[in-house]
């Protein structure tokens, strides 16, 4: 398998759960739409966003940065998420679904952090020991 971001399991469910938002948000009254709405399409798509731009650097400091950034842009749409269920913009069942799968997001967005930083300190385990790297 060829490694691209497009082959990325945690950036792929990403832009999965954005378009889900996206495709709630667009049909709502346009005060909605426009306080809540807005927020939390930007936040959503902040997610895989800024997985894309990590992705894109050149050193394992700066995609960690932007997964960090990435994670942020969770928790606000989680935050997002929260509020549209009380104002009872979503239904309870729609609302369980987006919860679980925002869970799920944040659980592998957690593990592609820690991959990262684990992969990040064996290159510079192995560039202090002067050995090749394989």
């Amino acid at each position: 398998m060829k490694y691209t971001l497009e082959n990325l399991d945690v950036y792929n469910l990403a832009e999965t759960f954005s378009d889900k938002i996206w495709n709630e948000v667009v049909n709502w009254k346009y005060f909605e739409k426009d306080t809540v709405g807005k927020q939390w399409v930007r936040s959503t798509d902040s997610i895989s966003a800024n997985i894309a731009e990590g992705y894109g650097r050149f050193t394992f400091k700066e995609d960690k940065r932007f997964l960090h950034i990435s994670r942020g842009s969770l928790l606000e749409s989680k935050s997002w998420l929260n509020k549209a269920a009380r104002r009872n913009l979503i239904s309870k069942e729609i609302f369980d679904s987006l919860f679980l799968e925002i869970e799920i997001l944040h659980q592998k967005l957690n593990a592609y952090i820690n991959f990262v930083e684990r992969a990040n300190s064996k290159t510079t385990e192995l560039a202090a020991s002067n050995k090749p790297i394989n």
